[in-house]
This record gives structure tokens, sequence and C-alpha cells, in this order.
């Protein structure tokens, strides 16, 4: 077992600095290491399964082949390299003893003095039998390479000789949630199919090809305005999406969606967006959760029963009156600088902070020159909102090469209507149809 002095490599607690472990290098847990970057009194260990940060709101450009997986990470140790005062570790964390302030993980015991948890979402399937089993998910990156391989394999193999049948749900795919991650990914899709496609692939006849948009409630993009929703449904129905309202998914399997009182859709394709909870590990970590395993907190972030221990982001539970928090990543950010100002505050004697969430709108593109925007009260469509959109997320992607590389891939795709991201890495052994001729 590796002493936590060595991880440290020499912070001394004698002289009054104090140890901050965060696990999670998301959103929060970035922005609090770098809310606390430089600081005298603390030393700061960031805790992440992976080496590096995920720009997760163009996740689904990975999935539908307008951006390199590298385009949207961040190398965690290029991030945090200047700060002297903190470190990363490549670990999985498996328990937490809150009572001896003991982080453990394979190889290791680490000792903190305060504690910030960011550990983020995992998908919310509510239940749904086969969904978890069949259905591809967007939560990581990964996951989206093996959504864009999967895409790109099922026209490949729409252009050899199969049934009819099979073509048909190797060509329909389903996206199952109408949030703003459904709405991007199914406008995202579309344009991929009806433009780069149709060119790659002429001997398929694309009156076959289906993307299919499910939603149980009344109206996609349920947290906009009505204006700014009926905008995007009647776009995304003119790029040739079909979108199902007031419709539940009952059952998922590998060559269908079951709907209730509505039928069966034969596809090979179920994109599930409909919901995140919190990491089901907080639970197991004994700490007081919700039923979708939010850590309840104070208003300050910390924890009652452990006040030295900070949940952040879409793992906390803060209801702002009525109102509970979108898992989203504002809300996260300016809770991880918040975490890190109440544990420079604790260790100073001072007062803490409430949490007060800064609402500066949300946005969601569509395709191409359309997009929402809400600032403020204010609401913006189309060409307008699109611009707002591009440049409010090509400014908060991390690393300067990132940003020209998006820029790029993006320009291309406008000027050109071409990706070139269209690969399938690693590539599979050709699988024969079954009823191939």
């Amino acid at each position: 077992m590796e002493k936590v002095s060595n991880i440290y490599q020499g912070a001394d607690k004698q002289q009054g600095r104090k140890r901050v472990v965060i696990v999670g290098a998301g959103f929060g847990g970035l922005w609090a290491a770098r809310s606390l970057a430089n600081k005298k009194n603390v030393d700061v260990l960031l805790v992440d399964k992976n080496n590096y940060h995920t720009f997760f709101p163009l996740l689904y450009q990975v999935a539908a082949a307008e951006l390199e997986p590298e385009d949207i990470v961040y190398p965690i140790r290029s991030i945090l390299r200047k700060y002297s005062n903190i470190k990363f570790i490549l670990a999985d964390i498996e328990k937490i003893d809150f009572a001896n302030k003991i982080v453990k993980s394979a190889g290791y015991a680490i000792h903190y003095d305060y504690l910030v948890l960011a550990t983020g979402t995992v998908t919310q399937f509510f239940d749904t039998p086969g969904a978890a089993q069949h259905a591809f998910q967007l939560k990581n990156l990964h996951q989206g390479v093996e959504l864009r391989n999967h895409i790109l394999n099922c026209f490949e193999m729409a252009s050899r000789k199969i049934s009819e049948t099979h073509k048909q749900s190797l060509l329909t795919f389903t996206v199952v949630g109408g949030g703003p991650t459904g709405v991007e990914f199914s406008g995202a899709l579309a344009e991929l199919i009806h433009g780069p496609f149709k060119k790659d692939y002429p001997t398929i006849d694309f009156n076959y090809v289906h993307v299919i948009l499910i939603e149980a409630a009344n109206s996609i993009l349920l947290t906009f305005p009505k204006n700014l929703r009926d905008y995007a449904q009647d776009k995304l129905s003119r790029m040739g999406v079909e979108i199902m309202l007031q419709t539940f998914v009952s059952h998922v399997t590998g060559q269908t969606v079951h709907l209730k009182d509505k039928g069966v859709i034969p596809t090979e394709t179920v994109v599930w967006t409909a919901g995140v909870c919190a990491d089901p590990i907080t639970e197991k970590w004994g700490l007081p959760v919700t039923r979708n395993n939010l850590v309840r907190v104070l208003p300050t972030l910390a924890l009652e029963s452990y006040p030295e221990v900070f949940a952040i982001g879409d793992v906390s539970s803060i209801d702002e009156g009525r109102r509970q928090l979108p898992m989203t990543a504002p809300v996260a950010l300016q809770q991880g600088v918040l975490a890190a100002k109440n544990i420079l505050a604790s260790i100073a004697g001072k007062p803490q902070q409430d949490f007060t969430y800064k609402d500066r709108g949300a946005m969601v593109t569509i395709g191409r020159n359309t997009a929402v925007a809400l600032v403020g009260k204010r609401t913006f469509t189309g060409f307008i909102a699109w611009i707002l959109w591009l440049v409010i997320h090509l400014m908060n992607l991390i690393g300067f090469r990132n940003r020209v590389m998006v820029l790029i891939n993006w320009a291309v795709d406008y000027l050109f209507l071409e990706r070139a991201i269209r690969l399938i890495f690693p590539a599979p052994k050709p699988k024969q149809p079954p009823d191939a001729g």
C-alpha cells in the first residue's frame, strides 16, 4: 500500500497545509482544483479513472462523425502542470472511510482534510426492460466512438444484398429522449445521413432510412419556452426526423423497440438520451442519497454529517426554493468554484457561502444555421442562435489545438457539406448477414 506522502510528493502538514482530495475531473472537479491553484495553505490531489477531461457538450458530434474523439478531450496533466500545489493520480476510487478521512483505491490509501466529490452521472433507464443491455449511451468517449462505428456499419451492411426487412431495421435509427442531447444528436444524424451518406452509398434506397425521436412528454425541449420548443420541432421535422410525442418505451431488444399502446419499431439502433442520474457509487460509499443517487448537501455544498466533505455538480442534491437545479456543466462549474472558496473559508475560520446558481441561459443546436437559445429572458432562433452556440462552445473548449481542430472540422462541414470523420475504427472483421446472397 503506497503511502500518501509519496503521492503528495512533499506535502507538509506540519506547516499548516491542508490536503484536499477531489474525486472526478469533470467540469465541477476540474474547476474546483483550478480555484485552489497556487494557494499557499492547501495541497490538492485530483483523482480520476481517465487521464483526460472530456468536453461532454460536443460528445454527440463524435457519435455523428463530425469530430474526432481527441478533439473534445484534453490531458489532465497538461491542464495542471503549471500549478505547483496540484497533483493528479489515475485511479478508480473503491471506498471512502469518512470517519477516518481516507480515500481508498487499489494500491492507495489517501488521507484528506477536505474531500470534494464530483463523480458525475450515469444513464437513467427508468427500469425499462432491455434498455441497459441493447441501447447505446452517450456518457463517455468510448460510447461515442462505439455509436459512430455502429452507424457506419449499419450503412455498410445495408449496401449489400440483404432482405428488405433486414435493410429496414438496419436503417431505422431511434433516439429515446427529446431533451437537448436527443435533439442535437437527432439533427446531427439527419444531416449526416442526408448529406455525406447519400453520396457515399449510391446503391441504398434512402426511402428505407428513418430517424425517429421518441419523447414521453407532450413536447421536446420541455425546459425551454414554448416558442423555442415549437421552432425546434418544426426544424427537426423539416430535416426528416420523425418525432413521436407522448410515447413511452416499454421494452427494448436487439432488433426492436416496443412502445406502450403504439406498436413496435423494427430497429437495430436505439440511442438512449432520456435521462441521467448520479453515479450509484455514492450510495455504496454510505452517503445519504435521493432516489436518483444524488447526495444530500447543505446550501454550502457540504455534507451535514461530514462538513469537510463537499458534493458538487451532477452528484449533489440542492434545491433553490422549489427548483431542482439541472444536471448541466454551468451548474457543476459554479459549484466547483464555490466548493473551493468554502474550503479556503473553512481553513481561515471564516463563514462559508451558500450556493446560488447564476443561470446564464441555455442553447441547443439543431442543424446547419439552426439553433435555439435562451439568454436571460430573451430568446433567439435560427442563425443568430446558431452563431451564439458555436462561439460559446468553442470558447469553453479546453486547449488551443482542440479549438483549432474543431473550428476546421466545423468549417469543412459548413462549406463543403462534408464530414471527414466517417471512419470505423478499429475496423471489425466483415460480418456476413444471414440472408446474404
